[in-house]
């Protein structure tokens, strides 16, 4: 065997490998993107996808052939370095949110590989050359994403027989269970923890069942149907995501809701939704789809909850804030080191003071919102109140915890927002015992307010802490911007890349008695 064969072959198996590896980072990615072509490649467009190193290098690797040819022992042995350089880069990379290979996820891959195989046997077999087989393969790391779009195209029919089947089978099942209470929860932010405050404080009373984790999409919801939905539960609590108008009506017409909390209206997923009233208006699709004897439960301390009616079902408002326009209203709340105390006020202005081990106003909001659903349910106020006592703080949403070291961390690193940012530091300038100690990459998914409401976050962070550590390139010069406005002392701001360096640069700086915010964790989508 000669050594350009010996050199082709090598190059052959490392590249196959460094085009697996590829296709199933880019899989990732669109996993990360709800399987959407639109949001993807909206994403590779803004993101610099296609000018990364690893594809720059395979470019390289293509073009040295190409440009050099009859020189395979020179230029192969290269392209087979760059190769084995990505293969290893990919496969040991660590991701916040990495490939759950479910069986959509394993359809698209062997679906990608299956493409990428058939133009690869179509080039050989055309030029009979090995040569254009090894470059085809090069060729085919540099356009992946479109591999996996054609991918994506080809099991579209394929992806809505399924669905339809799932669908059918999931409302069939519904169908079945005449007397089960469904509860729709959705809100710009807030509805994750309002969903877990509710469930722990049905549950003192009822059989529940609630959707998992973030299953607020309608395939996640029809999955949460047939895989944990008992036909002994009483009561179905679904929490409903949305990143359009109509995403909030899709969910109801599967689950027809008899009762819905609407945590909040605010700026978020601005980039899909362009506007406030779009946002209103998605949100409110829930209170819409209410049967005539439905209940509406909406927090009023949002301006466009507060301004919009709802005459077609019975209603309460509550809050923590606009006390004077609301049925259930927070008052005297307080804080201390194992959480907080307050009074709510009810509709019929009976008193109740709750202790909960929960942090901050929007947990304290997001609980009333759960105790309203509680009462109308008719479950005792004792049950409701030990409920509120032992329930458990929600991880990184506003969660509190003690090291060994005598450090308090503050875990708010699921998707940030304006009002929950300002919140979690509001929580964060009552820690008086040590140095109160912020890391952030600013918020994300707020479209033209991106820029403003980022600049305002950091002017908030400058009156709220004592030394600030702002995260990756994505929002620092807004952030930055907002707090050297204030004046903040610029030797107690850090500027980073990761969070790794981050933690870095905390080391040296924290003591015992200090507080430590994490506020938001970009995903893998972000840098």
């Amino acid at each position: 065997m000669n050594i350009i064969l010996i050199l082709s072959i090598t190059l052959l198996i490392t590249a196959a490998a460094d085009l697996f590896v590829t296709l199933r980072r880019d899989l990732m990615m669109l996993q990360q993107n709800s399987y959407r072509r639109d949001r993807y490649v909206n994403w590779i467009n803004k993101s610099g996808e296609t000018t990364t190193f690893r594809r720059i290098f395979a470019m390289i690797a293509l073009l040295l052939p190409l440009a050099f040819r009859n020189a395979e022992i020179l230029t192969y042995p290269f392209a087979a370095i760059v190769c084995v350089w990505n293969t290893l880069d990919l496969a040991t990379a660590k991701y916040k949110k990495p490939l759950v290979l479910t069986s959509r996820a394993s359809r698209l891959l062997i679906t990608s590989l299956l493409i990428s195989a058939i133009i690869i046997c179509i080039i050989y077999f055309v030029s009979d050359n090995i040569n254009a087989t090894v470059l085809s393969l090069l060729g085919g790391i540099i356009i992946s994403p479109i591999i996996l779009l054609a991918a994506h195209l080809v099991l579209q029919p394929v992806e809505n027989a399924i669905n339809r089947h799932y669908y059918n089978d999931a409302v069939a099942r519904l169908n079945s269970m005449k007397d089960l209470i469904v509860i729709g929860i959705t809100g710009s932010y807030g509805k994750t923890s309002t969903k877990h405050y509710l469930n722990r404080i049905l549950s003192e009373y009822f059989d529940v069942t609630m959707t998992p984790g973030s299953f607020n999409t309608p395939l996640g919801v029809i999955r949460t149907i047939r895989e944990y939905l008992k036909p002994y539960n009483q009561v179905f609590i679904v929490e409903m995501g949305a990143k359009q108008i109509g995403d909030i009506k899709e969910i109801c017409d599967i689950v027809h809701p008899q009762i819905g909390i609407i945590t909040a209206v605010g700026e978020q997923h601005l980039e899909s939704f362009k506007t406030i009233q779009n946002v209103q208006r998605t949100k409110f699709e829930l209170a819409d789809a209410l049967p005539s004897d439905g209940y509406a439960v909406v927090n009023n301390d949002f301006e466009y909850i507060k301004n919009r009616e709802i005459t077609n079902v019975k209603s309460v408002r509550y809050s923590v804030r606009d006390n004077a326009h609301s049925g259930y209203q927070a008052t005297n709340i307080k804080y201390n080191s194992h959480g907080a105390t307050f009074t709510l006020v009810t509709p019929d202005k009976e008193e109740i003071d709750f202790t909960t081990p929960l942090l901050g106003e929007c947990n304290i909001s997001n609980l009333i919102g759960a105790i309203a659903v509680a009462i109308h349910l008719g479950e005792p106020i004792e049950k409701i109140k030990y409920a509120v006592s032992h329930i458990e703080q929600v991880e990184h949403r506003l969660s509190k915890k003690t090291t060994a070291g005598g450090i308090t961390i503050i875990d708010d690193a699921f998707n940030s927002n304006p009002d929950g940012s300002k919140m979690a530091l509001d929580v964060l300038s009552q820690m008086n015992g040590g140095k109160r100690i912020v890391i952030t990459p600013g918020m994300i998914e707020l479209g033209e307010k991106q820029y403003e409401l980022n600049k305002t976050f950091g002017e908030h962070i400058a009156e709220s802490v004592d030394i600030a550590i702002v995260v990756g390139k994505y929002n620092r010069d807004a952030i930055t911007e907002g707090i050297n406005s204030k004046g903040f002392d610029k030797k107690n701001l850090y500027i980073v890349d990761s969070f790794a360096e981050a933690q870095a640069t905390l080391s040296p700086i924290i003591t015992a008695g200090d507080t430590v915010l994490y506020e938001n964790d970009l995903p893998d989508t972000f840098k």
